[in-house]
């Protein structure tokens, strides 16, 4: 899957917003693949374009998203669309459970008994927050796994992660640079190392603190590179 190209998203998101069709239309299907593999992650099976209506209403919730996105909050547009789509699906599934209530042949369990429209709505709710979970951890474990890719771990990321806001704040904007240029990142997802030379001259930063803060780097780099794979952690993280 294509990862997401903040400049390309800067670019076409206000065209789209402006009313190009052709511009909408090209990033929906660019985007298609992301969509199913949030739904599908959603709902916990596989779900075919042809005949299940949580992928018809998740790509009206990514349309949807695309208009309401809001470049000021400074929130990466992926793991924004991957919200507003899970709200749609969980807004869909809800409007489901209220129909089982009114219809009692459907709220019949295994065993036989009737469910109450509480035990209904208390099952669903038990079940997103479930799937969400289910949901970090998966992702979790993915970034870790990736991270080992590069010797690195989480405790030694803690190790090295800047205590001080101006530290976090250099090594935050060599981690958009490397993004930023497909080179050095390309260079980074292959040797599994920083060209630190080049970052050196780049950056006019001293390779000491490079150096140093290389696994921050590199770390850093990875969710952002890999924006779309992991919006929770990238949630969770104050990159700003």
């Amino acid at each position: 899957m294509t990862p997401e190209n903040n400049c390309t998203v800067s670019q076409v998101i206000p065209a789209i917003q402006a009313g190009d069709i052709k511009a909408r239309e090209d990033f929906i299907l660019e985007y298609k693949p992301f969509v199913a593999k949030t739904a599908m992650s959603f709902c916990k099976r596989p779900l075919q374009w042809s005949g299940d209506d949580e992928l018809s209403i998740a790509l009206i919730a990514f349309n949807a998203a695309i208009d309401s996105y809001d470049f000021s909050k400074r929130v990466p547009f992926l793991p924004y669309a991957k919200v507003v789509i899970q709200n749609r699906l969980k807004d869909y599934f809800r409007k489901t459970a209220r129909l089982q209530v009114e219809c009692p042949l459907i709220t019949e369990t295994d065993e036989g008994k009737i469910a109450s429209p509480a035990e209904i709505l208390a099952s669903w709710e038990n079940y997103r927050e479930r799937t969400i979970e289910d949901e970090r951890q998966e992702e979790i474990s993915e970034y870790e796994e990736l991270l080992a890719g590069f010797g690195i771990d989480f405790m030694s990321l803690a190790d090295v992660s800047p205590k001080h806001r101006d530290s976090r704040q250099t090594l935050l904007r060599v981690a958009r640079h490397v993004v930023a240029k497909p080179a050095i990142m390309r260079h980074l997802l292959e040797k599994k190392q920083l060209p630190i030379n080049e970052l050196v001259l780049d950056t006019g930063i001293n390779r000491k603190t490079l150096e140093r803060g290389r696994k921050f780097i590199i770390a850093t780099a990875l969710i952002l590179h890999h924006a779309m794979d992991f919006p929770y952690i990238r949630s969770y993280i104050n990159l700003g």
